[in-house]
């Protein structure tokens, strides 16, 4: 590429505005994470009580602690728009560095179009239970049209900027926490004036620990994914070798205990362990509180989905605009809002394809997601060492610890669990959806030929 292109096109990224400070960036860290408790109702019904405890507790030890170290380090080292694009990109190469790129935009396809469905489906459950309405529930078009005010109102506040959406993340972590905190600390007086051992059994009957410790295990992982996805924004952080790696020690705990509490206090509960399923919480809400605990917490899952999806859309919207600076996809995706100074075509252009992939349904769509994410984590690893040979001198102002035993330690943990998790899912789904897996890949090598013609580089 010419110099005087690469620089006008670096300085598009300079310019963005909107930077986040410490605590929304911790707000927006946890909805890139989380957003609460829900989502691991199944992981009780499945491992049993005891070991659904520890594996909330030691999951973040061996998956999110080793990937956020990774993620420290090259943020620190290299604080850019675009995250693990660049990383990958100057670590590897710039054909590895599109792939992962590549790789991830296609994730979001079907991880963004989740949350506006689970906003729509957490409405119908509340308009059914309080209202006796099923107009969301017998008509797909009102189901979608509501997906669409969801997706199209915080693409409209993303289109504000990174800092407008860290405020609403805090306010809305806020909403989905308090209910959650009010059910843990009723759930422990009633624990302290009857006590009762609510860890047992350690897993169920019918299944051996090692069988329930995998199954979980998945569904554990899921609920710590994505840590690595806040370095998108690094160039919208304010100081971001200082904050981003202090966001992530507050936001690994602060997410362990939104996990933890929540399943302990619903097990406290009484009601049947096997009984737990997807949107739960509210039930046992209502059995700990009473009826206005429920709805409470039913009302707090919408705010969870809308916070996930605003969070996400800030990350994800910045990977078409950092492509399209390198001139890799067109150059309009480069263009920033006049007044807030943020990449408004990419937000509008990926807000258009979650719109359309909400119509979907995605069950064998969700090791296509495992598997990308795989191939991410890999080149993102790989990249961390490339680095650190072949760069010893850049400056660091984060490492990982332990010299090249921590580095491989970090590595061979998350990427051990990844692939017993991909093993345990083809067991469940059956082979054919690897077809689906084989394409999304190979579909990176076919664009990067098709695309790297407008890319002199």
């Amino acid at each position: 590429m010419n110099q005087s292109v690469h620089e006008a096109q670096s300085a598009i990224i300079k310019k963005l505005a909107s930077k986040l400070t410490l605590m929304p960036l911790v707000m927006v860290l946890f909805f890139t994470v989380s957003g609460g408790a829900y989502g691991l109702e199944d992981l009780v019904s499945a491992s049993g009580p005891g070991l659904a405890l520890v594996l909330i507790v030691i999951t973040p030890l061996i998956w999110s602690l080793p990937v956020a170290l990774m993620v420290g380090e090259l943020s620190t080292a290299m604080p850019e728009e675009g995250g693990y694009y660049v990383w990958v990109k100057r670590g590897l190469s710039p054909y590895w560095g599109f792939q992962v790129a590549w790789f991830s935009w296609l994730m979001s396809f079907v991880d963004m179009a989740i949350y506006p469905v689970l906003f729509a489906n957490y409405l119908s459950a509340l308009m059914i239970q309080y209202l006796d309405s099923h107009w969301l529930e017998q008509s797909e078009l009102l189901h979608w049209l509501v997906t669409l005010v969801v997706i199209w109102t915080f693409a409209a506040l993303n289109i504000r900027g990174a800092k407008t959406v860290g405020d609403y993340s805090k306010l809305f972590g806020f909403l989905v926490l308090s209910p959650f905190m009010v059910m843990t600390l009723i759930a422990a007086y009633q624990w302290c004036v009857d006590p009762r051992v609510f860890w047992e059994p350690w897993a169920p009957p019918d299944r051996s620990v090692i069988s329930a410790f995998g199954v979980g295990l998945f569904v554990v992982m899921w609920n710590y994914m994505g840590w690595d996805i806040i370095a998108n924004i690094a160039g919208e952080i304010e100081n971001p070798q200082r904050n981003l790696p202090l966001a992530m020690a507050i936001a690994i705990p602060l997410v362990t205990l939104a996990y933890l509490l929540p399943v302990a206090a619903g097990l406290v509960s009484g009601l049947a362990w096997q009984d737990w399923t997807a949107g739960f919480f509210p039930e046992l809400a209502t059995a700990i509180g009473g009826k206005w605990l429920g709805l409470w917490l039913g009302v707090a899952g919408l705010v969870s989905s809308a916070g996930l999806f605003n969070a996400l859309l800030l990350s994800f919207s910045r990977v078409p605009f950092v492509l399209a600076e390198d001139r890799y996809l067109p150059d309009s995706l480069t263009r920033l809002h006049p007044l807030y100074e943020t990449p408004y075509v990419s937000i509008i252009v990926c807000a258009a394809i979650y719109s359309c992939f909400t119509l979907s349904t995605f069950a064998s769509l969700i090791v296509v997601d495992v598997v990308l994410y795989a191939a991410v984590l890999m080149l993102e690893f790989a990249a961390l060492i490339a680095l650190r040979i072949n760069e010893p001198e850049l400056v660091r102002p984060f490492r990982v610890p332990g010299g090249w035993i921590g580095l491989g330690l970090i590595a061979l943990f998350p990427l051990a669990l990844l692939a017993l998790a991909m093993y345990s899912t083809l067991q469940e789904e059956g082979v054919q959806v690897i077809y689906w897996s084989m394409i999304a890949l190979a579909s990176g090598f076919v664009a990067f030929p098709s695309l790297r013609r407008n890319n002199s580089t």
